[in-house]
């Protein structure tokens, strides 16, 4: 099955590349999901579209990623949720809130796709968060998790 990715999907491509995979997993997760849509030739030209807001909201070189990195890396990130006995929350973690609190915390706006959360976080305490911020650069910083007053 051809497709057209929309998101980038680990593994198979970015926004804009055109893949084949196999027919069930196009048609059972990538396009309800809205990875993908289905290969056409009017489809096609909607490549440019998405490649060009793809490359507005993309670190554009390698310098630039590695700058990015070393200021995630000098970051504190702390989120406060609250929490019920023994430090589980009520819910859990999301990769918006995450971004959201890179940002409130100085940091580089982040796009919430590209967070690599170590599990679900659904209880206070420290975690280590990875981003990638390029094919070849990605950058680790640690959230600390607290329980709301």
């Amino acid at each position: 099955m051809k497709i057209i990715l929309t998101h980038e999907v680990s593994g198979l491509g970015t926004p804009g590349d055109i893949v084949e995979v196999k027919n069930g997993y196009g048609r059972n997760y990538l396009l309800p999901q809205g990875f993908a849509i289905q290969w056409s030739k009017g489809a096609e030209k909607q490549v440019t579209v998405i490649k060009r807001a793809r490359e507005a909201r993309e670190i554009r070189d390698l310098g630039q990623a590695t700058e990015v990195k070393g200021q995630l890396e000098g970051l504190k990130v702390t989120l406060t949720a609250r929490s019920g006995n023994g430090g589980r929350l009520f819910g859990s973690i999301t990769p918006t809130e995450i971004a959201d609190a890179v940002k409130a915390a100085g940091g580089p706006s982040l796009d919430r796709r590209r967070l690599e959360l170590p599990g679900h976080i659904k209880t206070t305490g420290s975690y280590t968060v990875q981003v990638k911020l390029h094919p070849e650069v990605t950058a680790k910083f640690p959230v600390n998790v607290v329980a709301a007053k």
